[in-house]
């Protein structure tokens, strides 16, 4: 297999959409002394339609936030993280939540974003699954074996970090790029003999009896934890956009909390799953909405210094230059009030 580069990727795309027209916007403040952002449009970008979001959306409480400045939202929906980066390089995306890896290789490749929360702990939301009648029981037993992964994913780190670790030269595994649309069919007919992935997949496939976990990233010692991204010319000439994008993300976060029954029922019906499984999902991967702690930022400078190590980012990198946790800190005291 090709060794190939995602740093590479993201910078050609980089170049291929350098000059975009800026977004023609008045910024003008209206008598009552609230700021008008006539003409802005913001797109928000998710990773499939189900989930914290999929509430926010129906109620609109992201355009009902953002009509009231004069900002007008837009929905961009992504299966994995690498796409949302690459949309924000070419000023098609301005708000994303996805994980480290994609974070990473989109600052290696010189994408202009800003880390804005942290939302998930990225304890067990990757895993290594397997087929129920797998008899593979440990890292090393996936040499010569075919592993499905979104290459550029938290996943894909996992699975890296996770064979560097046991021994195993990647190039012994015969790692099979595919998004999970793929990768799901891939693994229920046994074309592949794991798949490297997240949840809800990780869930889904355990409970329903199709799978099971080999290793989970916590097992592994090899944290995934997801944050909220803005563009960074939105941070820069929007801030208090950013802030009202967070405080959004917060009102949807408490609804989430605090109506455990109807989202259980509304997160089996966006995914088609039972109930049970929800249940799993939801104690596998609590969301939150915090600012970015310095042990977190050295778990993904670890992550960094790791695929600079591999050749899978052309560079070395100081993730902490990319983390802005005021926007994070403002919107948590504006909640409070």
């Amino acid at each position: 297999m090709k060794k190939w580069s995602i740093a590479l990727l993201l910078l050609i795309t980089v170049l291929a959409t350098a000059g975009c027209a800026s977004k023609d916007t008045t910024k003008t403040v209206t008598a009552d002394g609230k700021t008008d952002y006539k003409g802005l449009t913001l797109t928000l970008g998710v990773q499939g339609t189900g989930g914290l979001f999929a509430k926010a959306r129906e109620e609109k409480w992201y355009e009902q936030a953002f009509e009231k400045l004069g900002v007008t939202v837009k929905w961009a929906e992504f299966q994995s993280g690498p796409p949302m980066t690459e949309a924000m390089a070419s000023n098609k995306l301005d708000f994303a939540g996805l994980g480290n890896m994609p974070i990473i290789a989109a600052q290696a490749a010189g994408i202009p974003f800003e880390i804005i929360s942290q939302v998930l702990d990225g304890k067990r939301n990757t895993a290594i699954i397997v087929p129920a009648k797998s008899t593979l029981k440990d890292i090393k037993d996936l040499k010569g074996k075919k592993v499905a992964v979104a290459k550029g994913s938290n996943a894909y780190n996992l699975l890296t970090r996770s064979l560097h670790d046991a021994g195993v030269e990647a190039s012994d595994v015969q790692i099979i790029q595919l998004q999970p649309n793929d990768a799901q069919p891939a693994f229920d007919s046994g074309q592949v003999d794991a798949w490297a992935t997240w949840d809800p997949f990780i869930t889904i496939n355990t409970l329903t009896g199709k799978g099971k976990v080999l290793y989970e990233g916590e097992a592994l010692g090899v944290l995934a934890p997801s944050f909220n991204i803005v563009r960074k010319e939105i941070a820069d000439k929007y801030p208090e956009l950013v802030s009202t994008y967070l405080s959004v993300y917060e009102k949807s976060l408490q609804w989430e909390k605090n109506n455990h029954t109807e989202v259980t029922k509304k997160y089996a019906a966006d995914y088609k799953i039972p109930v049970p499984i929800v249940e799993g999902m939801l104690q596998r991967s609590t969301s939150i909405n915090i600012p970015v702690t310095p042990e977190i930022t050295a778990e993904l400078q670890k992550t960094a210094d790791f695929q600079s190590s591999i050749g899978t980012i052309r560079k070395k990198i100081d993730v902490s230059k990319i983390v802005n946790n005021t926007f994070i800190n403002e919107a948590l005291k504006s909640s409070t009030k």
